[in-house]
């Protein structure tokens, strides 16, 4: 439980989108039930503002390798003292380090992989020929292509809720959901088949929060201490590790998968072109104790990657 005296309330910033406020509540209510009073703050991003177009028409300036769109908002709150502490999706949050700011916790992850939201198919290859899918996501993208060259793959953007409703509306024959997204929102009936991550590796960081925090307020490190949960922090920090050696942002067709088999983490990740004719894969695990560890598995496979021309086939940013 917290100390009484270190009682003052945390204010937690939040995107207001449906989802990034059942994050924060969700957070808030962990925290609340440690006994710390937590204020919401709602901070609108620039990625929250316009929603329409391709993601990449509005990440110019938003941050390293096209990332930030849904984070530099909360983080220049952090950095001006108006917030205490801010609820990331971890696949959103840009790997280059801001000074003075650390994510001080990373809870348990939920579901980690993509499903199919379709009332045509519960599969990729059950898809009709030409099949019209939705998704924002270059590496899905690029999966997609690279095993069903075939599908005609259309953008898809704005809010779950948004997502749902353009497929209900038939602008798309199927679209492409994380499904942490709608599990959190309570939107199982929704899914129509998983999708394995060995089939579609997800997103570094997907199905993750980072709670991030200004790194010398010891009393908000203190409050997110017992959030955090080492198994997928680790997870996560190798995924992040490959994705930042890679140079990659959220316009990189690429995959990483962290997860454990017995004390050794293990690590896939894929970089195709945008296209999808050309992948690269590469896997490795090591035996993991500490975060800098998960940092070098990370580092270690996606040097591999770069050996092998990974870096010719990540999309100019």
């Amino acid at each position: 439980m917290i100390e009484p005296s270190s009682c003052r309330p945390l204010r937690l910033g939040t995107r207001g989108s449906q989802l990034a406020r059942w994050q924060a509540d969700w957070v808030a209510d962990r925290l609340r039930a440690l006994g710390q009073p937590v204020e919401i703050i709602e901070v609108r991003t620039r990625g929250d503002v316009q929603q329409s177009g391709p993601i990449s028409a509005i990440v110019e300036g938003s941050g390293v390798g096209g990332q930030g769109a849904f984070t530099k908002e909360l983080q220049r709150a952090l950095l001006d003292g108006s917030i205490d502490l801010a609820v990331h999706s971890l696949k959103d949050l840009p790997t280059t380090p801001v000074d003075g700011l650390k994510v001080g916790a990373v809870p348990q992850r939920a579901p980690i992989g993509d499903v199919l939201v379709s009332h045509l198919a519960t599969t990729i290859d059950e898809l009709p020929q030409g099949a019209r899918v939705g998704t924002g996501s270059f590496r899905r993208r690029a999966q997609l292509l690279n095993r069903r060259p075939d599908l005609v793959i259309g953008d898809l953007r704005g809010n779950l809720d948004t997502r749902l409703r353009k497929l209900d509306d038939s602008e798309h024959d199927a679209i492409l959901l994380a499904e942490a997204g709608l599990t959190r929102l309570g939107w199982n009936d929704r899914l129509a088949g998983r999708i394995p991550p060995s089939e579609l590796l997800p997103a570094p960081g997907q199905g993750a929060l980072g709670i991030e925090c200004r790194s010398d307020d010891e009393q908000t490190l203190a409050a997110l201490r017992p959030l955090d949960d080492f198994g997928t922090h680790a997870a996560i920090a190798a995924e992040r590790a490959a994705l930042a050696r890679l140079e990659g942002g959220c316009l990189a067709a690429l995959g990483a998968w962290g997860r454990w088999d017995a004390s050794e983490l293990r690590l896939s990740v894929v970089v195709l072109s945008e296209d999808g004719v050309e992948r690269l894969d590469a896997e490795s695990s090591f035996s993991v104790s500490t975060l800098a560890d998960a940092t070098t598995l990370g580092v270690t496979v996606a040097d591999e990657l770069l050996a092998r021309g990974a870096a010719a086939l990540l999309r100019d940013r």
